[in-house]
């Protein structure tokens, strides 16, 4: 008799389900073990409420550049990013050889970078100095012979040798603070300078800074003004300057770029005071001295005015307005960065057009409304980035240096200067009693807690130089 089979016993469908899954999750986890970085990869996060933030902001500057854009337009594509549009029909005739291709007329920026740059240039030094290359690693070995053309080595492993080429133009400390000035005027050398007489205007200001070889005398006095406080020069212009001064013995140069011996020479035998640019190199927007001189005025001035810039559509030439008209180009690009720069509260523009109409500032962003799209973009930018620890302001620092007080160290200067130079007042500004600043400016010096800040290299919003001065300044 065959024995009973023992009937199978299925099992229940769920079971497998459950079975595969555990074994896919187990497969998933060892997968995941053994490539972690691409695990864990860390999608940012963006906060709604500065989402709300930034994209209100952009709507504030869509606005402006509707109300101040003399026909540009403001395209939103997020709330960091948006494109300026020239209207059709805008003659666009400068020519790029190198891409083949004429001026587009629309341009793509990034609000939120930019709000991170220029609010930055506020706390800012853009004069080279001592204290710079000490905290800088390898500042005098590296560094230092960069800003020396004609030096014959690209090492200083000698200190000295680059000492005698910086000493004449070296400050210890920052001879210039931010927020030392209200107001300053930069004169550009447009020959739309000659459309509108803006002399006084101009003069109204608390400091003027002028570009290169532009000519400050009565002939031009109703279009630019007489005021002359600091003007920005190209190497080549700076060799120029001794005519240009003309007995203004208190106009500080700025060298933008390099120094060399035939410059130095020059120096050592006029009474003004002269320093090397320091900051960074703009790979986007407008360039040039213009553009610079902009950056050395928001890193002193709460206002920052604009004039002689030809920011207005349809002219078809390049002009100064002490020479004589020569073909040239129709900058939209830098047209258009103007405008953003505007509509950001960096500057304030005057032209002959806007000149017709009564200046209202009311629809630029108020300083304000700035403050609280930057701390969003900061925000932003901090998730973005990962980054775990938030030192306030001073979260884009990466090299630290210490140094003295306020207004000590010693002064440029050299012992072959001669009579002119070592009987002038040339070193005002770097031994300057601390007391003697703007309010706002020793308000600003206590909140930065003694930090002075500096750009390293490049376009980065990152990389800065910091340096701590240890002492409380000087009365």
């Amino acid at each position: 008799m065959r024995g009973l089979r023992k009937p199978s016993v299925r099992r229940p469908p769920i079971l497998h389900l459950l079975s595969a899954t555990a074994i896919l999750s187990l497969f998933v986890f060892a997968l995941r073990s053994s490539f972690p970085a691409a695990g864990n990869q860390r999608i940012p996060k963006i906060n709604r409420r500065d989402l709300r933030i930034l994209s209100g902001f952009q709507s504030t500057v869509q606005q402006c550049v509707a109300n101040r854009g003399l026909g540009l337009t403001a395209q939103i594509i997020d709330h960091c990013n948006l494109v300026l549009k020239f209207p059709e029909g805008t003659n666009s005739t400068w020519y790029n050889a190198q891409f083949k291709i004429f001026e587009p007329l629309e341009y793509k920026y990034d609000v939120c970078e930019a709000i991170l740059l220029w609010e930055q240039y506020r706390n800012m030094t853009t004069v080279l100095t001592r204290e710079y290359l000490d905290a800088r690693p390898d500042g005098w070995v590296e560094y230092a012979p960069k800003r020396i053309a004609q030096l014959g080595t690209d090492k200083c492993y000698n200190k000295t040798l680059c000492e005698e080429h910086l000493n004449v133009l070296l400050p210890a400390k920052p001879p210039f603070h931010p927020r030392q000035f209200r107001t300053c005027a930069v004169v550009g050398n447009s020959g739309d300078l000659l459309k509108t007489e803006f002399g006084e205007e101009i003069d109204s200001h608390d400091a003027v800074i002028r570009d290169n070889e532009a000519p400050v005398n009565e002939k031009y006095a109703k279009y630019v003004g007489l005021k002359r406080d600091f003007r920005l020069v190209v190497r080549g212009a700076a060799r120029n300057m001794v005519p240009i001064l003309n007995g203004s013995d208190d106009e500080v140069l700025i060298i933008k770029s390099l120094t060399h011996k035939s410059i130095n020479d020059m120096i050592k035998k006029i009474p003004n005071p002269v320093y090397l640019f320091q900051g960074i190199v703009l790979r986007r927007g407008a360039k040039g001295t213009g553009m610079k001189s902009i950056e050395l005025a928001l890193s002193m001035c709460d206002i920052v005015d604009i004039y002689g810039f030809t920011v207005d559509p349809g002219y078809t030439e390049w002009t100064r307005y002490f020479s004589t008209p020569r073909k040239g180009h129709n900058p939209l690009q830098g047209r258009a960065y103007y405008q953003l720069l505007e509509c950001l509260g960096v500057i304030r523009i005057h032209s002959p057009m806007r000149a017709e109409r009564k200046q209202d500032w009311s629809d630029i962003p108020s300083r304000a409304a700035i403050s609280i799209a930057h701390s969003a973009a900061v925000r932003l930018k901090k998730s973005q980035d990962d980054q775990s620890n938030n030192m306030g302001q001073f979260r884009n620092c990466k090299v630290w240096g210490n140094s003295g007080a306020y207004g000590s160290g010693p002064v440029s200067g050299s012992p072959d200067m001669s009579n002119v130079r070592k009987n002038s007042n040339y070193n005002k500004w770097e031994v300057m009693p601390y007391k003697k600043l703007r309010k706002a400016a020793r308000d600003q010096y206590t909140q930065m807690e003694r930090v002075s800040m500096y750009k390293m290299d490049g376009n980065k919003l990152d990389d800065l130089v910091c340096v701590r001065h240890s002492l409380k300044p000087q009365e």
